[in-house]
């Protein structure tokens, strides 16, 4: 029997995939409670206007984009059982902690309940306002602290349990856990908010965190120490170990560390960073404000049941149709015979062209109804993520290894700017436009249906925009050599 255990080799690397995947779905559900939850409830309870929730979705991707920096080397400096148990652990404390706010407000302010929130009137409003959104603000920087340790801390476990051949379908496998949590959300978040109230949706989703923590600290270990992997598996796993160290090896020979301001000498960063900087903001858009577009626009709740469906069906396009955005570059590789990064950026302009059809989605929502938007959101979120999945492989293309990691994060410092800009700006330009009502217009639109207008044609231009100046910056195939 012992000689079959050493020859039939076990499989625990794939219970380690699916602890990676539960956690990225836990992790992106997190994320979505607030703008499934922030129009029909939580906006009426503290009388935010929707520059308010523009200011906490703004800062909340700014400083998730700042966090990401140095999550990764926290990952590292701790190691991965503790690193990713720190993460998920803080980030489900902030979640819980929303659930709280309402409570804090009363407390604050001095009134004696919910109902009185509600009901308040004259000058406490402003106040019951201004103390709720920075509560709201402390518990979404929370969030983003421990979710940022997310994506480093599972690719990470990745490495340590798959041999190189296989970590790409490993990480594809995981990573559908954000797809899944995109369409789980709005199946459950609004349900639990009408029927329990909207602190037990955070409680209830937030609390899957720990559950998944109690879990994690029982089945992970390295490979080497696992009472649950073999001898056969622990050899599968390091298949290609020799070969990674003579890789690394040739690499240590080959590629100095790029400092940050080294890093802004080269056109290739600013190309980049410019990419991320135009295009991350819309599908931060989208993920904060569909939810809140549809009930505004077409008086539909996110716990009704046509919200629920038009909010997972968006999902459902985005997650089937992004599928294909890795297999367009490589028919231009390998059947076109393109240089990998020309190739890529080819994708990448016909990818900029589908958020075009932003520009129909207000027109074509006043003739068809509320579907005609969720498939044309649907379409620009596929592109957004087929776009997204090609911008990150232009840095392989055009830097060394070794600078890989710090040009992604000047990319997604970039991108948290955009989307902050964005956020907060629709927030603001959504206040005025409704407090201006019939004075408001553009494109032929009126009060708030006209500031939605106005940043759908910012959404459907900026790829094209974005697409552009990196092409101007780096119109060839130019890597760069660190000297």
């Amino acid at each position: 029997m012992s000689d079959l255990k050493k020859t039939v080799m076990t499989n625990w690397r794939w219970v380690m995939c699916a602890m990676l995947f539960f956690a990225t779905t836990v992790n992106y559900m997190d994320r979505q409670v607030l703008s499934l939850t922030f129009k029909e409830f939580i906006q009426p309870e503290f009388h935010w206007t929707d520059d308010n929730y523009g200011t906490i979705t703004g800062v909340f991707s700014i400083a998730y984009a700042i966090f990401c920096l140095f999550a990764g080397k926290f990952i590292d400096w701790m190691g991965t059982k503790k690193g990713y148990l720190w993460a998920i652990v803080i980030w489900s404390i902030g979640a819980v902690m929303h659930a709280g706010c309402g409570w804090v407000t009363e407390q604050i302010v001095g009134v004696a309940d919910k109902a009185a929130l509600l009901n308040a009137t004259g000058a406490i409003v402003s106040t019951i306002s201004m103390v709720s959104v920075w509560l709201f603000l402390a518990c979404r920087l929370i969030l983003g602290l421990g979710e940022a340790g997310n994506f480093p801390a599972a690719i990470k476990v990745t490495a340590e349990y798959f041999p190189k051949k296989d970590r790409a379908f490993a990480t594809a496998l995981f990573n559908a856990g954000a797809s899944v949590g995109a369409l789980a959300a709005p199946a459950t978040i609004p349900l639990l908010a009408k029927s329990l109230g909207w602190e037990m949706a955070f409680i209830i989703i937030g609390a899957l965190g720990f559950i998944w923590a109690g879990v994690w600290i029982f089945v992970y270990d390295k490979p080497t120490e696992s009472k649950h992997v073999n001898e056969a598996e622990l050899a599968y796993i390091n298949s290609d170990n020799a070969e990674e160290a003579e890789v690394k090896k040739e690499a240590e020979k080959e590629d100095k560390q790029m400092s940050f301001l080294e890093a802004f000498k080269h056109r290739q960063t600013w190309s980049f960073a410019f990419g991320k900087f135009m295009t991350d903001g819309v599908w931060w858009f989208f993920l904060f404000w569909a939810p809140a577009y549809f009930q505004d626009q077409f008086g539909i709740k996110a716990s009704d049941p046509q919200g629920i469906a038009l909010i997972f069906t968006l999902y459902a396009i985005v997650t089937v149709i992004s599928l294909f955005g890795g297999y367009l570059p490589k028919i231009f590789v390998e059947k076109r015979g393109m240089e990998p990064y020309a190739g890529r950026m080819r994708a990448m302009l016909i990818f900029a062209f589908f958020p075009i059809f932003a520009l129909f989605a207000q027109p074509l929502g006043g003739i068809y109804g509320p579907w005609a938007v969720a498939i044309i959101i649907g379409i620009v979120g596929a592109a957004h993520q087929s776009w997204s999945a090609n911008i990150f492989s232009t840095t392989g293309d055009m830097f060394p290894k070794s600078a890989v990691a710090t040009i992604t994060g000047i990319g997604a410092m970039a991108g948290g700017v955009g989307s902050f800009l964005i956020n907060k700006g629709s927030g603001m330009l959504f206040t005025h436009a409704e407090q201006m009502g019939e004075a408001f217009r553009f494109a032929g639109f009126t009060g708030k249906p006209a500031g939605y207008m106005i940043i759908f044609c910012i959404c459907a231009v900026a790829y094209l925009i974005g697409w552009s100046v990196m092409k101007i910056l780096v119109p060839k195939h130019q890597p760069v050599v660190l000297k």
